[in-house]
């Protein structure tokens, strides 16, 4: 059996929110076929009693606590170094060295880097296959934080930007190959590091149409009489913080107006103190991480992505639309999901076209479902599919090793 070292930012497990949903899925297929060797971070004490279920499916693993000082700490120095804060938050000794120690006494097939803040580990071995599976253009994010932003946010959001992208780029041509999850991502990728365009790939995300099934009985955690839109997601996400406060200050309030029995609800982990205020506003609640999710969504009225930084597939739309749910999204979180007969609702970043839509919907003598959402997803976004096709990029790499031994060693290789 081959081996892979499969390095992530996060610890893949449980498939909790969008990245790790992704990492959760790539790392069990990998397990399948391959040997594999984990490092990861963990940043979530609640993550801490999955690192067993991880273990099982492993030959061995290394997992670094990841704690907030740290973080801090690590960013500062990597501003002082003039670095991409990215890449100092993930700079672990220990993690290094067990990457270090097992090149060195185990044959490695391949090293799969999932998120770019890992790549520097196997930067100085060139002569290893590497995968980088980027998800996201990260750096446009940050770009797009700074243009959300004013003073100093602005500036250091900006200053990422600029050192992240031109470390994606310096990846991207020393890699054998990179991968994002979405057609549309790669090719907006492709654009920034033109030379190394064959060997960026679009692979979609799936949906586990069985665990995000409308079907399943559940009961309404609302109260009776209510018009309920929910907004999910991890709510210490810089991008779901604004998307939120956006939607609750912009929309809401044309929506209550019309609609006195509607509520939004706000449904996620680690609420900073922004999302808490939040639910202090007419006509909000707040709830905070709850034990299952699908309860929330299947007896909304309506879903709502308001996204107004975004990159990529994002997976509570998906998982929306195969809930068979009217959505009230955004363009940006929209992106790269193709239009489709029969959707209901809107793809707006007008708050006037959405809250209308809002009101349509929540007005309804019944819950709307959409059958050709869950339809089209369940046929676009199937995850046996697309890791087959994530499979054979890991494979032509491993095939295209004796050019990987041609390449040099890439800035931030360091410890």
């Amino acid at each position: 059996m081959r081996s892979v070292l499969f390095l992530c930012h996060r610890l893949p497990w449980p498939p909790s929110k969008g990245d790790k949903i992704r990492s959760y899925h790539v790392l069990r297929r990998l397990a399948q076929h391959y040997r594999v060797y984990l490092g990861a971070f963990v940043d979530d004490a609640a993550d801490w009693p999955y690192q067993a279920a991880v273990q099982e499916l492993c030959a061995e693993v290394c997992i670094r606590p990841l704690t907030p000082w740290q973080t801090r700490r690590r960013a500062l120095v990597s501003l002082a170094r003039g670095e991409p804060l990215t890449v100092g938050v993930y700079r672990d000794g220990v993690l290094r060295r067990w990457v270090e120690d097992l090149l060195a006494r185990r044959k490695v097939d391949l090293a799969v880097c999932y998120s770019s803040g890992v790549a520097p580990l196997v930067m100085a071995h060139p002569q290893l296959p590497r995968v980088m599976d980027f998800v996201d253009v990260d750096s446009d994010k940050w770009r797009q934080y700074a243009q959300a932003h004013r003073g100093l946010k602005r500036l250091i959001y900006g200053r990422e930007a600029d050192r992240l992208g031109q470390f994606e780029r310096d990846v991207a041509a020393r890699f054998d190959a990179s991968v994002l999850v979405s057609e549309s991502e790669a090719a907006f990728f492709r654009q920034q590091v033109p030379e190394a365009g064959a060997r960026i790939h679009g692979i979609p995300n799936g949906v586990d149409g069985d665990y995000w099934d409308p079907a399943r009985a559940s009961a309404s955690p609302y109260r009776e009489g209510e018009r309920a839109v929910v907004f999910v997601g991890a709510m210490d996400y810089r991008a779901n913080v604004h998307a939120a406060q956006w939607f609750a200050r912009e929309v809401w309030p044309q929506v209550l107006a019309q609609c006195p029995a509607a509520r939004f609800y706000i449904v996620g982990s680690n609420p900073t103190a922004a999302i808490h205020a939040l639910g202090e506003m007419a006509g909000i609640t707040v709830t905070g991480r709850v034990e299952d999710v699908r309860p929330w969504v299947a007896h909304a009225h309506a879903v709502a992505a308001p996204l107004r930084i975004a990159r990529g597939i994002q997976n509570k739309v998906l998982e929306a639309l195969a809930m068979e749910k009217v959505l009230l999204a955004t363009p940006e979180a929209w992106e790269g999901i193709e239009d489709f007969d029969g959707r209901r609702g809107c793809v707006s970043g007008s708050p006037a076209v959405m809250a209308a839509e809002a009101v349509r919907w929540l007005q309804a003598p019944q819950i709307a479902r959409v059958p050709q959402a869950r339809a089209m997803v369940l046929s676009r976004f199937d995850w046996a599919r697309n890791l087959d096709t994530y499979e054979a990029v890991l494979r032509n790499a491993q095939g295209d090793a004796g050019a990987a031994g041609v390449r040099g060693e890439a800035p931030g290789a360091g410890p």
